[in-house]
């Protein structure tokens, strides 16, 4: 398994953030998480979504759309894990 950071941000109050990412080979199984990387304990902090686009024959292209839940401002990483590797 592969693992890694694709994408990192600060994300102000209730803000929604649409990232791609593009050129991933269609044979991988790849999955997405978004983590707080800044420390507020009490409640949720975000959600995400992920779509998927089938580019060209051999190319997908991820869309994720991170939601702050909160009204803070906090940092996030987009990580990725290659489960077939």
């Amino acid at each position: 398994m592969t693992i890694g950071v694709q994408f990192a941000a600060t994300l102000t109050a209730h803000q929604a953030v649409d990232f791609f990412t593009w050129g991933w080979p269609q044979e991988q199984d790849v999955t997405w998480l978004v983590v707080p990387t800044t420390p507020q304990p009490g409640a949720p902090h975000v959600q995400w979504s992920v779509a998927t686009e089938l580019a060209s024959d051999d190319s997908i292209t991820y869309w994720i759309t991170v939601q702050n839940l909160t009204a803070d401002t906090f940092d996030i990483e987009g990580r990725f894990a290659i489960l077939n590797d």
